[in-house]
């Protein structure tokens, strides 16, 4: 079956509409991306400090896609994919605070060409598991050759320490024939919860050197 999915990848990917959309999703990256390090070193002016650590980008490769579509039993077309799959141009941001985050991600969807589709914060309310992060679908437009046009693209916010709990948690789940799962899962769920108070002291801690300061 892998290799069946990976053919037909193959071909949905070959075909010039599919190229040109990915290419304005990249666009779209490349404008939210500008967005976020412009408020970065407006941010670092006024408050003396960077909001985000990194940024990484990433598009969804061929492959992901139409098994996503596949499994939503979506048409597999450019029109679909871009009507249905709302996570193909993917932004994180990794930020040493949560109060940043929320500021950052305030201040992204203010701007008058950025329109907030939907918003999951993770971090108020994590996941069963333990994740925390906070999620924005956002609409925004690229300016082309023949006019403009709307993409979308979802932006995660997250502290290192969120980070690197999600990073760990993604390589191990992915472990074959795991005994004692359930054990597993229990201990990296109390590890997410002694991250996050780990977030709130060290957040606890920054303050009290700027009220000092």
């Amino acid at each position: 079956m892998t290799g069946e999915l990976e053919q037909i990848a193959k071909n949905f990917a070959r075909s010039r509409e599919f190229t040109e959309l990915m290419t304005y999703y990249n666009c779209a990256i490349m404008e939210i991306e500008t967005k976020l390090r412009v408020l970065d070193a407006e941010f670092s002016l006024q408050y003396d400090r960077n909001p985000f650590e990194s940024i990484e980008t990433r598009l969804k490769n061929p492959v992901s896609i139409v098994e996503k579509m596949q499994s939503r039993g979506l048409e597999l077309t450019c029109a679909a994919m871009e009507r249905q799959i709302f996570d193909i141009a993917g932004i994180r941001v990794i930020c040493s605070f949560k109060e940043d985050i929320y500021k950052l991600s305030d201040l992204l969807v203010r701007q008058d060409d950025v329109l907030l589709i939907s918003r999951k914060d993770y971090i108020e309310k994590p996941k069963p598991n333990g994740y925390r992060s906070l999620h924005m679908l956002l609409d925004i437009p690229i300016f082309l050759a023949e006019g403009k046009r709307h993409m979308k693209v979802e932006v995660q916010f997250r502290t290192i320490a969120m980070d690197f709990w999600a990073s760990v948690d993604h390589k191990l789940r992915y472990k074959k024939h795991l005994r004692s799962s359930e054990e597993i899962m229990e201990k990296l769920r109390l590890c997410a919860e002694t991250l996050a108070d780990m977030d709130d002291e060290m957040e606890n801690i920054r303050r009290s050197i700027d009220f000092e300061s």
